[in-house]
């Protein structure tokens, strides 16, 4: 199979679905019909700040995307399923679950006030529910700091030929694209100090962002005096998201996001022109699942490609930060639909990269890792002799992939502190952060809060992402499930047709809870054999903390839609 007809034929049917399914979903639930966004309403400077549709795609996208739509992919191939297999799950997936899922979380928070899966559950189903969510989201989230902040810090962090002070070749690509992260959030300061507080036109600001992305470029890859251990980044990354995920969304999170999405236009372009060149064979890659392979198809590999299909955590992001930005309700299908189903796209070009790089396989130019597998794959088919412009592409593609990581990492830590506070506010009596007196003062103070955040997911990222990323992706899709489950209980409140909720929903919940049931009991069988470190009573214990909360709040919320149409009956 070629790789370039298998991107045409997954594009062509995912652009089929945002214009049919997404405008039937437009029509069912009433899109464009409601007043002002809660970004006008409730516009305060911080949090809630009005942004344009561009600007809040570069945002949404690069929150929502982090290292899944590569990540996930990669590992599927690495655990034997096929090309197909991964081909049908992206397109069908992106299309009728993960696009439901993200346009709908954003849409009832828009309508909600801007409001958080959470308060959504809250109203709709009851105080518990919320409560039990907010639980299970802020363990979710925990995850996807530790996963995400282990990424980065091991793509940072250089490392030295033994018994010398010289960088390996993996150290210095390394050192180079950790001057450049550097360098892009200062200009991204920049932009945003000019942009939304001197007023400069966005299109002359955007094509001075460009330029001056492309420079700092050039000066990562000749100058890079930052070379740090991957301990020493995972603590100044801490410190980054601590400081990120508290400032005005214009000073950083706006503006970064938006200059960001250029290199995800670039890297999708440079895949895109990669793919044509290279013109890879799929045949490297098994069809459905490779002969004597073990792994379960259900359901490891629902799990493993989360983003680029579904995934819970797009939820939190739709519903915690992005419905705070939206300029209008239509801008709402572009930016949850459409963000959704490029993450799709990203994610079949990514399955061409592993292809291409798993032709190399046996030989000295094999590709090792996440980020060289990705990042190589693409480059190498652009620069088969892997020259200067072969370096030069590798560079920028893991500058991208960093980048995306961290933007989820400040979302997702923003995030945690909105459900640390919000675990101990009654909205539903009127409680706010400012109101309330006590310990409940104390624990809902948002630097509070995100302290707690940062240092919990930084300690438990300490040891790789490796060790927790089964766990991220079967607690990533529960959290997709539960939040489909609160679409369909607030739609069916309102009148509205909610069984495009139900199939993705039901198998999203068969899916996780089976893959955490799984995934608890290894855990367990590695700690009973003894020797094990702390990585195994961590996932067994969250793991089965998870399951717990999962069903509880699955059994509530179908009574709950259950018993208001039997009621109405």
């Amino acid at each position: 199979m070629s790789g370039l007809l298998l991107v045409i034929i997954g594009s062509a049917l995912l652009l089929l679905g945002y214009i049919f399914y997404g405008r039937w979903l437009c029509k069912q639930w009433g899109v464009g019909e409601g007043g002002e966004t809660p970004a006008h309403t409730m516009e305060d400077g911080i949090d809630y700040v009005p942004a344009k549709a561009p600007v809040l795609m570069g945002h949404h996208f690069s929150s929502i995307a982090g290292a899944g739509p590569i990540t996930g992919p990669i590992s599927a191939a690495g655990a034997g399923f096929g090309w197909l297999a991964c081909t049908l799950w992206i397109v069908i997936g992106g299309i009728f679950f993960g696009g439901v899922h993200d346009f709908g979380a954003l849409f009832a928070s828009v309508r909600h006030g801007g409001k958080s899966i959470g308060e959504i559950i809250s109203a709709n189903m009851s105080v518990r529910a919320k409560r039990l969510f907010v639980i299970f989201s802020y363990l979710t989230l925990i995850l996807v700091v530790a996963a995400f902040a282990s990424i980065v810090a091991g793509t940072f962090g250089v490392t030295y030929v033994e018994g010398t002070k010289e960088l390996t070749a993996a150290g210095v690509a390394n050192a180079q694209v950790a001057m450049v992260s550097l360098l892009f959030i200062l200009i991204a300061i920049i932009f945003g100090f000019f942009v939304y507080r001197k007023g400069a036109p966005v299109g002359i600001a955007s094509v001075v962002g460009v330029i001056a992305i492309a420079a700092i470029i050039v000066i990562g890859l000749n100058f890079y005096p930052v070379r740090l251990s991957t301990t020493a980044w995972m603590w100044i990354v801490g410190g980054y998201i601590l400081v990120a995920s508290v400032t005005p969304v214009w000073i950083l999170l706006q503006p970064r996001d938006y200059l960001s999405s250029f290199l995800l236009y670039a890297m999708l372009g440079l895949a895109v022109v990669a793919v044509v060149m290279g013109n890879p064979t799929m045949d490297t890659l098994p069809l459905l699942t490779k002969e004597g392979n073990t792994t379960p198809v259900f359901p490891v590999l629902f799990t493993t490609i989360a983003c680029g299909a579904i995934s819970g955590f797009h939820s939190l992001v739709g519903s915690g930060t992005t419905s705070k930005q939206l300029d209008k309700e239509t801008d709402a299908k572009p930016i949850a639909y459409g963000g959704m189903l490029i993450e799709c796209v990203l994610a079949i070009l990514t399955l061409c990269a592993v292809a291409h790089a798993y032709s190399f396989n046996g030989t000295e130019q094999a590709f090792s890792g996440a980020t060289a597998i990705f990042g190589g794959g693409i480059a190498s088919m652009i620069d088969p002799s892997r020259g200067g412009l072969y370096n030069v592409l590798y560079t920028l593609l893991v500058l991208t992939y960093s980048t995306f990581c961290l933007t989820s990492l400040d979302t997702a830590t923003r995030l945690g502190r909105f459900m640390f506070q919000e675990f101990w506010i009654d909205a539903s009596k009127g409680e706010t952060p400012e109101n309330v007196t006590g310990y409940k003062k104390v624990l809902s103070n948002p630097y509070v809060a995100t302290v707690i955040t940062v240092v919990l997911g930084i300690l438990l990222g300490m040891n790789g992402y490796g060790k927790i990323w089964a766990l991220f992706g079967s607690a990533n899709q529960l959290l997709a499930a539960l939040a489909l489950l609160a679409l369909a209980a607030w739609l069916g409140n309102i009148g509205k047709k909610n069984a495009m909720c139900w199939i993705p929903m039901f198998f999203m919940l068969a899916v996780t809870i089976a893959s955490l049931i799984i995934n608890t009991m290894t855990q367990i069988d590695l700690i009973k054999a003894g020797g094990a470190d702390w990585g195994p009573w961590v996932q067994a214990i969250v793991g089965a903390l998870l399951v717990v909360l999962a069903i509880v709040l699955a059994v509530e919320g179908v009574m709950t839609i259950f018993g208001k149409k039997k009621a109405a009956k």
